[in-house]
């Protein structure tokens, strides 16, 4: 399952990567109301996908994996340091497949899935901020300042 599309002057390749198992955790009923990271982090909660429950994830992850990447070497992260060694191109290019795969993910309800895809999504996104020289911070400013002028941190409406 190979397709390839132009996006941008960027080749996508393999959007689809070969089926993986495992059915979907819950199927969708329709938008979920959730709060943002900070009002959710703190004490494990049950995680319905895994029947367990969900470590405290504290909302500076994101910037954790940031601060890591500069200490990455081919020894201690083999793959992760081949990623940073790529060009930016290439680094866009499997944050616009990640993205993909999340979306097909969610499309056929399988929240594990996508939890997963959302995972490797933001892993790569963080590694291409990481080479623009982008700290996460300059991101959660960027999204509060939408949230405190729209009351959320929306897509900015088109200039007209």
């Amino acid at each position: 399952m190979t397709d390839a599309v132009k996006l941008s002057d960027l080749e996508i390749v393999n959007l689809r990567r070969a089926s993986r198992k495992g059915g979907a955790c819950r199927k969708s009923t329709g938008p979920r109301q959730v709060g943002t990271a900070r009002e959710t982090a703190g004490p494990a909660v049950p995680n319905p996908c895994t029947g367990g429950e969900a470590q405290g994830i504290q909302p500076n992850e994101l910037d954790r994996l940031h601060r890591s990447l500069s200490e990455v070497t081919p020894q201690n992260h083999p793959r992760t340091a081949r990623l940073l060694a790529s060009s930016t191109r290439k680094t866009a290019q499997k944050v616009i497949e990640e993205a993909g795969e999340v979306a097909l993910e969610a499309v056929k309800h399988n929240a594990r899935g996508t939890v997963r895809e959302s995972a490797d999504l933001l892993y790569h996104l963080v590694a291409l901020w990481h080479r623009a020289g982008i700290d996460p911070d300059d991101v959660w400013t960027e999204m509060r300042r939408r949230a405190d002028t729209l009351g959320i941190a929306e897509k900015l409406p088109k200039a007209r």
